[in-house]
């Protein structure tokens, strides 16, 4: 059960990573100020370090890790593009990034919960992103 747990927390880790890190990506052409950019991308930086860790862990069991789910990669990318093109600006863009990194909070959370039987380790690394979440959140609410 242990090793069940573990893998699925991974995965979803691994998942809400690659969700994190398209996101920045999707909008950081069209962030205006140069400190809103730097905070995205030392965001993005601190995740890609967490993946790699991740990606070593799933190594371990053997597993490929999994990707954003279809459907909600694409209704948020279509979320994005609508919303910037009423409004093109660095507001419209903390306001994405806000909603999208409490989703992942609350979704992490959810599984952290969920799999209990986890290691802690898959736990740790979860925590840490539920963190990067949590600070990205408070460090953008300047620019809403």
């Amino acid at each position: 059960m242990i090793e069940k747990d573990t893998v699925r927390l991974l995965r979803e880790c691994d998942a809400g990573i690659k969700m994190g890190v398209d996101s920045i990506n999707e909008v950081m052409d069209r962030v205006e100020d140069e400190k809103f950019r730097e905070l995205l991308n030392e965001c993005k930086d601190r995740h890609e370090k967490l993946a790699d860790e991740l990606r070593l862990l799933l190594e371990r069991y053997e597993d490929d890790g999994k990707d954003p789910n279809f459907m909600a990669k694409s209704m948020s990318f279509m979320k994005t593009e609508m919303k910037m093109a009423m409004n093109d600006s660095d507001k419209t863009i903390a306001d994405l990034m806000t909603e999208g990194c409490n989703m992942g909070i609350k979704s992490l959370s959810k599984y952290l919960n969920e799999y209990k039987a986890a290691d802690e380790k898959s736990k740790d690394i979860t925590k840490r992103l539920i963190t990067l979440e949590e600070n990205l959140v408070r460090d953008i609410r300047q620019y809403l």
